[in-house]
């Protein structure tokens, strides 16, 4: 984040600043110089914040859009339990959310400019640098996917579900724009693993920015409703689809480990793998039944008596 601070100050915040408060006393080169220097702490929030939100819209809309035209598998929107303009409100509320959640991280990328996590730069040196570094990528993965396993077990309790996570679980059928449409605690606390892995395991910084864009990439595929995979390591996006609809399974972000390991994997069948089934109006409705039911049960409500 410091590198992208350092290029976003010489191209845009500099000029910028300059211009809503500059300084009556230095000018460099004929240019005006801002009195908020790059180094206040109050600049530097402002600053990472505006960078957050823009590449946050910028990342999602984009890989969204062309998994939703591209990937997404439209009969789905026949399915009893899309919901009238769902798109619309999928990007409404994700659109909502994202500053929200920026404002809640800001702590966090604050501290990593000021150098108060574990990351590194530099190229490099040795073999066992190397080899820690390509090592980083399943350390990176494993440990974030322990993280959000249990975070999103923790938000399906019945007295913890409704404030938190009810709201993503509104998209039943959820479409490559439902991936960022969260409360924003629930998406907060749900990347809070990413992060905390910087301030508690050595990880190159490039690395880290390429796999926090990984990591929201592959949030919007396992929401593209496209079941090519049929791995049972893997938690594919048929694995998501199958959480999305019975509520109280396969909670892990990219493998099954963690489910199998608390008894809370259920591997997609050929309702998902067999587009026949999928667009089977009997196979939909009871679907629909189903997910009733479960969301029903996790908040308590009793099915009504005959």
């Amino acid at each position: 984040m410091d590198t992208i601070l350092y290029y976003a100050d010489n191209y845009v915040f500099d000029k910028l600043y300059a211009k809503i408060w500059p300084s009556c006393t230095k000018v460099v080169a004929d240019t005006v110089i801002s009195a908020w220097p790059r180094d206040d702490i109050w600049r530097i929030n402002l600053s990472i914040y505006m960078i957050t939100c823009f590449f946050g819209w910028t990342l999602y809309l984009t890989a969204a859009t062309l998994s939703y035209f591209f990937v997404f598998d439209h009969d789905y929107m026949k399915h009893p339990k899309f919901l009238k303009g769902q798109v619309r409100m999928e990007i409404q509320c994700a659109l909502g959310a994202i500053p929200w959640m920026t404002l809640f991280t800001l702590p966090l990328f604050v501290g990593e400019i000021k150098g108060k996590s574990m990351l590194y730069d530099g190229v490099p040196q040795t073999t066992y640098d190397w080899l820690y570094l390509i090592l980083s990528v399943p350390s990176f993965l494993f440990f974030t996917d322990c993280g959000i396993y249990w975070f999103h077990r923790w938000m399906h309790h019945p007295k913890v579900y409704k404030y938190l996570h009810k709201l993503h679980h509104k998209w039943v059928i959820p479409t490559p724009y439902a991936s960022h449409a969260f409360n924003p605690v629930d998406g907060f606390l749900q990347s809070l693993p990413y992060h905390l892995y910087a301030y508690m395991i050595p990880i190159h910084k490039y690395l880290y920015m390429g796999m926090f864009v990984f990591v929201n990439f592959w949030t919007v595929m396992i929401h593209d409703g496209a079941f090519i995979s049929h791995s049972t390591v893997i938690s594919t996006s048929a694995h998501h689809f199958v959480h999305h609809l019975y509520f109280n399974y396969n909670y892990g972000q990219y493998f099954t480990f963690w489910d199998k390991l608390g008894s809370s994997h259920r591997q997609p069948t050929e309702e998902q793998y067999d587009k026949s089934l999928r667009d089977d109006v009997k196979v939909m409705a009871r679907q629909a039944h189903d997910a009733e039911e479960i969301e029903n049960e996790t908040l308590g409500i009793k099915p009504k008596s005959n």
